[in-house]
């Protein structure tokens, strides 16, 4: 499969069904709600797959990026494509595992974007919200975007998740077709 970030860069990809590339005009989205945020933002790209969104943010200057992935198949293509799109000046970092027990490797860090992109049958939602507000991983003007199914989580149940993932609140949710981001802010 060919798929493109901005400024038109090649990424390589994984054949088959291994991971689910966040579409394009989701990435466009995003990026269009989040633009001017980006660059010399901190980024952490949850369940990254292939690092699409990593990509992306390295693309349009964001100074940092680090990625959680569990497949490390994934994760040598993450390093690839992240190291053909990073400028001297990008620091990227690819981490292999379970997304559960890396997150507390990363407490004492802040970052302003978090994408969080979990298989959609997965029950990570709930631990992976509540490890990032235990871990105060979210930088305080910093925004969180969470992927999902739009039939799975509806507005009362992100409230009964955020009652016990405090620090994290809702600010909106967009529905792409069949995936919709929820952004969550810290209060």
């Amino acid at each position: 499969m060919g798929l493109r970030v901005y400024g038109n860069r090649p990424l390589k990809t994984l054949p088959g069904q291994t991971t689910r590339p966040t579409p394009a005009r989701v990435r466009e989205a995003v990026f269009n709600i989040w633009q001017g945020a980006i660059a010399q933002c901190r980024w952490l790209d949850l369940c990254s797959g292939i690092g699409a969104m990593g990509a992306e943010a390295l693309g349009r200057g964001a100074s940092e990026v680090v990625g959680i992935e569990q497949s490390g198949r994934a994760c040598a293509v993450i390093a690839e494509n992240w190291k053909r799109i990073a400028a001297p000046d990008q620091t990227v970092r690819v981490i292999r595992g379970n997304v559960m027990q890396k997150l507390p490797t990363l407490a004492g860090q802040r970052f302003d974007r978090i994408y969080f992109d979990p298989p959609y049958a997965s029950d990570l939602y709930l631990p992976v919200l509540q490890a990032i507000a235990q871990h105060h991983l979210l930088a305080p003007d910093g925004e969180l975007a969470v992927e999902h199914e739009p039939h799975r989580w509806a507005a009362a149940e992100w409230q009964h998740l955020l009652t016990q993932a405090q620090p994290l609140k809702p600010s909106r949710t967009k529905v792409y077709g069949n995936t919709a981001v929820t952004f969550f802010q810290s209060p």
